[in-house]
């Protein structure tokens, strides 16, 4: 029996927190070992930890280092072989982490494994945040199973056959840590968002796989650290999107998809303007600038990136992208569910 370390990464929020710690404690996973990284919360949560739930282990940042430089030092903490990244505002099926270490198990070239993610607002429908497990277009536009863009599917058993699915969704994935050895653990430049992308993406490129869970069940209250109106989450949302398509596309394909994305967003300020959503103009403008202004940054990780590929393996990530563009299948063509979309790619 493989031990699973659970990964939090936690700013604020007591009480979310104890739901989601009391939901871990009702887990049916023997070999379980949690560890909460407070990211300088001010609110007292780690003392809070310490007497309601002793133990669990606390890493004790001293700033705020985001999602993704959180996640990396519990991941420098922990002990076990699988190690499961977890969003503090979730709860959970006691059953979940079993499906997921049995479809982890079902072959050593899998590296990482997704549930189901239902929204706690209304267990009905699919979360915003992942759905049942994620893909992208050619010009690196995400979506998953049970979301596109802001339409959430009702859970109607449509997504319940395990699949390989191109990205795991950061609120709650189980890695083998011989993985994350391979290929590094999250970028942690992104801060927050895109940054499990990120790293899907490279673990694909060097010929790992990525399934979906549906049958391990949690629960997500989305946006709870970082609400949608938020300048910063427009503004990281952009400019790591950029990152990750320069970071992680073949420079072959870069001359094709780079300036149509940027011309995408140009589109979408445009479509900002007209419903007067100022925020993501600016953030558009921000993360635009940004990557204008770090060339050498970019290209560093880049040529990281390459040299962690598998030639063979690049080729069938890329055909394992949506070919056409998820925002005019969903703008123009008025798609606006997974499986109209992965029908019509199975088709063509």
């Amino acid at each position: 029996m493989k031990r699973v370390s659970v990964i939090i990464p936690h700013y604020n929020g007591i009480d979310i927190l104890r739901a989601c710690l009391e939901s871990l404690a009702r887990s049916s996973y023997p070999d379980l070992e949690i560890v909460l990284v407070d990211n300088a919360s001010t609110d007292g949560s780690a003392d809070f930890v310490r007497q309601q739930f002793p133990a669990v282990r606390i890493v004790q940042n001293e700033v705020n280092e985001g999602f993704a430089g959180g996640c990396n030092r519990g991941i420098e903490q922990a002990s076990g072989d699988y190690l499961l990244i977890l969003n503090n505002d979730t709860t959970h099926n006691p059953d979940w982490i079993d499906h997921m270490v049995a479809v982890l198990e079902q072959d050593e070239n899998i590296a990482a494994v997704q549930p189901k993610i239902m929204s706690a607002q209304d267990p009905s429908h699919f979360d915003y945040a992942g759905g049942a497990g994620g893909y992208i277009d050619l010009l690196g536009f995400p979506y998953a199973l049970g979301r596109i863009f802001t339409t959430l599917e009702k859970d109607e058993g449509q997504y319940d056959d395990p699949r390989e699915i191109f990205w795991a969704s950061g609120t709650a994935f189980l890695v083998r840590r011989e993985a994350l050895d391979q290929v590094g653990t999250f970028d942690e430049d992104f801060f927050a968002h895109m940054e499990e992308i990120d790293l899907c993406w490279r673990l694909l490129n060097a010929g790992w796989r990525i399934l979906s869970a549906p049958q391990a069940v949690i629960q997500h209250h989305s946006g709870w650290t970082l609400p949608p109106d938020r300048y910063l989450k427009k503004y990281l949302n952009h400019r790591n999107n950029l990152v990750m398509i320069i970071k992680n596309t073949p420079f072959a394909y870069l001359a094709f998809t780079l300036p149509a994305r940027i011309a995408l967003e140009g589109v979408a300020f445009v479509f900002s303007a007209l419903i007067r959503d100022w925020k993501r103009m600016a953030a558009i403008l921000h993360s635009l600038g940004w990557n204008l202004f770090h060339p050498w940054l970019l290209l560093r990780k880049h040529l990281a990136a390459r040299r962690q590929r598998v030639p063979q393996a690049v080729t069938r990530t890329m055909r394992r992208m949506e070919p056409g563009s998820i925002f005019f299948q969903y703008f123009l063509c008025r798609r606006r569910v997974a499986s109209a979309i992965r029908q019509r790619r199975s088709e063509s």
